[in-house]
């Protein structure tokens, strides 16, 4: 990373990222923070929409996708 800006945050909010950040530097810090972040919105989406699902529902995704693979053919 070559080119550098400030980020204005509360006093306490910097204390409590430093002693999470330990000796990372903070662009590779706030990298796997954001990173994480996205995973487990992820995460947490995807285990929503499974409590929605009935099994039948989640078998019958499954069927189709299985069967879409085995038919699938680049022409």
């Amino acid at each position: 990373m070559s080119k550098y800006a400030t980020i204005s945050v509360p006093k306490e909010v910097k204390a409590r990222l430093e002693k999470i950040k330990g000796d990372k530097e903070w662009g590779d810090f706030l990298i796997e923070m954001c990173t994480e972040g996205q995973r487990l919105k992820g995460k947490n989406a995807f285990e929503e929409l499974r409590q929605l699902l009935t099994k039948e529902d989640r078998e019958a995704i499954r069927k189709s996708s299985r069967e879409f693979r085995e038919n699938f053919e680049l022409r």
